[in-house]
């Protein structure tokens, strides 16, 4: 009995899709349209780290079809402390979607305090406002 609990549970957890399974990185986002309630994908999303000279680029994405980046922080270098800007370019998606859109991109700078904090960076949109917070 307890070999068959076992076997069910592995082929449960086996069954689970890849992105489900999979470890996410360092720094996700998400996009929801607040208007329609509904994901925002194939946006860009932009990552920068602030230096002594201006921002330097460190990673570009797109929303997937849930609106999120998994990892948008390189997975091979760890996230030092430091001001970091994320770059949502959301002119291009209202666009697509046959709208007119006041912000064209909407960059959230934030700071990381540690080496590595998971961070999360939520962010619900419109055509005339957003709203972000730091996310789990």
């Amino acid at each position: 009995m307890k070999l068959a609990l076992s076997l069910i549970s592995i082929l449960g957890v086996a069954g689970l899709p890849a992105a489900i399974a999979a470890p996410e990185g360092t720094l996700s986002v998400h996009i929801l349209n607040q208007q329609t309630g509904k994901p925002s994908a194939e946006v860009i999303v932009i990552l920068e780290k602030q230096t002594g000279s201006g921002w330097q680029k460190l990673a570009t994405s797109k929303t997937d079809s849930n609106g999120r980046v998994k990892s948008l922080y390189p997975q091979d270098s760890a996230m030092s402390a430091g001001v970091y800007k994320v770059t949502f370019e959301t002119g291009d998606y209202f666009k697509q979607q046959g709208q007119a859109s006041f912000f064209p991109e909407i960059p959230v700078i934030f700071s990381v305090s540690q080496q590595n904090e998971k961070l999360h960076i939520p962010l619900l949109l419109s055509q005339y406002g957003y709203s972000t917070y730091r996310g789990n």
